[in-house]
């Protein structure tokens, strides 16, 4: 399995107790609800059935730690992995539960429950992206799930790599990095491209070692980070993390760089990543140089920096798992860097969503 490398299936997640007077019990839904600015996602323990979704409105400055739960009367699963808005609907991936819950991005209100298995077998969907009214999830299983976003059912299953991660579209095309994380030290290393057009996988492009994220640029580069394979100090076959820039209008790879960040996100012309020792390095996509060592201008740290997300008027937000078994928090920062809010979450804040109205 992946030491550091599987954190974001192994570390856990519950919501922190902030703003207690804003918890609502899990047994009493409501109806009354603030419409929220932010989400944040927190794993939660595997195994637990305790991940969480937290909603946080910038006007009255209120955190509700449990939001799904408040306005819904139960929890969302167990080890939520990704969360993500499309059109009026938010859709968050739970991976160890095997579904994904379909919410109304204005009241939370569970719209619908898709499970996502294979007979009695969980399919473990890890993340999804979407395409003209389809939301495609990848799963462990070395699937890619397509739901109809208004039906919201299964339309098909393709076939892709090992234990897929990550995935974006560009150029009509959905990149899919297959990590073989599971199977690791014995990792996959590629992208599966599917036309999105036809739902059939046509190209298989060979990357980094245990490919894990997917962001795409303005121009349609796909970049694609890998996390490598540590055998042990010194040891020959060790291959190094890397970040390999994919043009999708030929599907080769362009260039292929060591990389030792994590979250690389992008939003307009630049790419954003964390760095090891709390730094967050700003990359020009048009020139494919790093142009910030450090985008936090105040000396903010953070012990377990977990998750990057960018909005689009430069405003962005750092997750901190902490010691990844008690309550995390996450870090909300202007555009000049300095930090503007700090809120308690669960237990690991695996993802941030800035809710579009």
């Amino acid at each position: 399995m992946k030491q550091l490398q599987l954190r974001y299936l192994f570390i856990a997640l519950a919501l922190g107790a902030s703003l207690a007077s804003c918890r609502k019990d899990k047994n009493e839904p409501t109806d009354t609800f603030e419409t929220p600015d932010v989400l944040i996602l927190s794993q939660g323990n595997i195994g637990k059935n305790n991940s969480l979704v937290s909603s946080y409105n910038f006007t009255s400055n209120n955190l509700v730690t449990d939001a799904f739960s408040a306005v819904n009367g139960r929890g969302i699963g167990d080890t939520g992995n990704d969360i993500k808005q499309y059109g009026s609907k938010i859709y968050i991936v739970v991976n160890y539960s095997s579904t994904v819950e379909v919410i109304a991005s204005r009241s939370l209100k569970s719209l619908k429950q898709v499970p996502l298995m294979n007979g009695a077998t969980p399919r473990q969907p890890r993340s999804i992206a979407f395409y003209q009214n389809k939301a495609y999830v990848s799963s462990y299983d070395g699937t890619v799930a397509v739901i109809d976003t208004a039906s919201l059912t299964v339309d098909k299953f393709i076939n892709v790599g090992r234990n897929p991660e990550q995935l974006a579209v560009a150029n009509g095309k959905l990149y899919v990095a297959n990590s073989g994380g599971l199977d690791y030290p014995n990792v996959d290393n590629t992208v599966s491209v599917i036309n999105l057009n036809t739902g059939t996988l046509v190209k298989t492009i060979t990357v980094g070692d245990n490919p894990y994220g997917v962001a795409v640029d303005k121009g349609g580069d796909v970049y694609v980070s890998a996390y490598g394979v540590y055998y042990g100090p010194e040891d020959p076959l060790n291959t190094s993390a890397s970040l390999a820039v994919i043009n999708s209008a030929t599907d080769e790879v362009k260039t292929k760089n060591d990389f030792f960040g994590s979250n690389f996100t992008i939003s307009g012309n630049f790419g954003y990543y964390l760095n090891w020792d709390s730094t967050i390095s700003v990359y020009d996509t048009d020139k494919e140089v790093v142009i910030k060592d450090n985008l936090i201008s105040d000396g903010t740290t953070f012990k377990a920096a977990y998750n990057l997300t960018v909005a689009d008027n430069g405003e962005f937000f750092v997750t901190d798992a902490k010691d990844y078994s008690s309550d995390g928090e996450l870090f909300i920062f202007d555009s000049s860097g300095k930090k503007r809010h700090t809120l308690t979450t669960g237990i690991n804040p695996s993802a941030v969503l800035i809710v579009k109205k």
